[in-house]
Parts: structure tokens; sequence; C-alpha cells
């Protein structure tokens, strides 16, 4: 504020370059300000850890995978404009293009505070690059983001529950990837949550990451039922599944990005499928905020 008004004073004095500098500032100011009202809505325990998020392609073959590789970018884009790093801990290609399914973990403060707004179903609609006779098509994938549990939080995973199945990796990856079974898939019997991870060297360090994946999914599992438990109480429906559609984004007839929860609209569905898509988590959290 001190330079501001400088900056304004000698403005006035005559001084033109101190004109651009105050509005320098102000600009500053306001790009602070956005960050500290996004912030002062992240109070939950874990939004400042890291997240993993992961993608699904829904039915629709091709179309339906190629759309969860273009999430995947988005997802990875994001990490980069925000300064935050990426790593693609598990990847499944699709038949022909795309991916049936990535999990990505990302690494930055708030990551999990801001993403887990991107948690449910994404719909697109397009003219199909795979269609010879350039139709219409509609194709869903979900997306579910849980926070990465450091050492701080005990969550206790009984030895005899888990099965440890290990395989060959696929995909480039130096020499060793497709010579020794070092990718590891961990079962947990009772909730029937699957893992794996072939993003490493070695199968200890795949197991560890793997087991860093698993106790991350079993405490969002018991967050959610616990909201489940709270909405049963209030009568509310739970937002979670398939059924909940949370943005659709339109590239014909016309261009549109539309967030189902808050309303908000985007008519630059390049820019958001780039990675821009600060305003809808913003809106969201917003709106997370409000009373009920």
């Amino acid at each position: 504020m001190q330079d501001l008004n400088a900056a304004i004073e000698l403005a006035q004095e005559g001084e033109e370059e101190y004109q651009q500098e105050a509005i320098d500032i102000i600009t500053t100011f306001e790009v602070g300000l956005k960050a500290v009202e996004t912030e002062s809505l992240l109070g939950d325990k874990l939004d400042r850890n890291d997240a993993i998020i992961t993608i699904n392609a829904g039915a629709g073959g091709t179309e339906s995978c190629d759309w969860a590789a273009m999430l995947m970018r988005m997802y990875l884009r994001y990490a980069e404009r925000k300064g935050w790093s990426s790593e693609i801990l598990d990847l499944l290609d699709g038949e022909e293009a795309g991916v049936k399914s990535v999990t990505i973990q990302v690494s930055g403060v708030f990551a999990f505070g801001l993403l887990k707004a991107e948690s449910g179903v994404h719909r697109l609609v397009r003219i199909s690059p795979f269609d010879s006779n350039a139709r219409r098509h509609t194709s869903f994938v979900s997306v579910f983001v849980t926070a990465v549990i450091d050492d701080e939080i005990e969550i206790e995973v009984n030895p005899t529950d888990i099965r440890v199945d290990t395989y060959r990796a696929s995909g480039a990856g130096g020499q060793h990837i497709n010579k020794t079974d070092s990718a590891v898939r961990i079962t947990h019997t009772p909730s029937g949550i699957v893992v794996q991870c072939q993003s490493q060297r070695s199968q200890h360090q795949n197991r560890d990451k793997a087991m860093q994946m698993l106790k991350s999914k079993l405490y969002e599992k018991e967050l959610e039922e616990r909201k489940k438990e709270q909405a049963a109480v209030e009568g509310a429906k739970a937002d979670i599944g398939w059924g909940s559609q949370i943005r659709s984004y339109i590239l014909h007839p016309y261009k549109m990005v539309k967030d189902h929860r808050t309303s908000l609209e985007s008519h630059s569905p390049d820019e958001v499928i780039d990675g821009e898509i600060d305003l809808f988590i913003e809106a969201w959290l917003s709106n997370q905020a409000k009373p009920k």
C-alpha cells in the first residue's frame, strides 16, 4: 500500500512512468487477494495435502478413452500452471487411442483442497474424430480425487486383509521396465479397493507407493461413510457416483463449458481443456462455503 500511494503521488506530479507502476501494483494486489480469498475457503484438515486423481473412461469405447486422455492432459496442464509437480502412477491405454484409466499424483500446497472440486462425472459433446460419418457423440468420464495421506495420519492396514500381486509394467520407461515383475497391485479384501503402481524403478518402491495410495483411498472411504451418515440424518442424498454429472464440455453445435453444480458457464472450452479451470473450482468452493 505504501508503494502504491507513493507511485500515485509521483504520477500525479507528472511522473508518467509511475502511472504504469501503480497499475502493476494494483494488478498484483488483485491476484494476491484472489489467492487469499480462495485459500480462506480451504479449511478442511486435508486441504493442504497432495492429491491423487483417478480418471476412468466410461462406456463408449475409443471416444470415451480419448476424452479421458484429454482430461488427463487438462489436469497435468492445471498442475503445471500452479507450479505443482505431477506424476503418472498408473496408466492403462485404450485399445485404439486415449486411456481407459489413469492415476496421477499431484504435489503442491492446497492440491487436494482445490482439486477435490473435480470429483464427479465429466461429459463431452463433440463431432467425433473417430467417426467417419462425422456424427456428434457424447462421452462420459469419471474423475475421483483423494488426498495423499502423510505419515502423520495413522491408517492401520491389517496385512492379512491385503493381497499383493506383481506383474510386468507396460509402456516406455527404461531398460528394466518390461524385463522384471516390478509393477505392484494391492487388493484390500474387506473394502474391495484395488490400487496399482508401475511408475517406480523397483518392486519395493512401487509397493510403498501403492500402499500410500491404498491408505489414501481407505481414509477417503471413511470420510465418505461419515458424509453418508450425516446426509441420512439430514434427509439429503449423497452426491456420489455416475449419476452425479458435474460438468459438460460442449464443442458442437456451439462452444460452452457448464458446471451443473454452480451454473457457471465459460464460452472458451479450448482454454478450459488446456487447464484454465480455476474459475470452476473457485465457484464450487464459494458455493460449498455458503450456509446450507
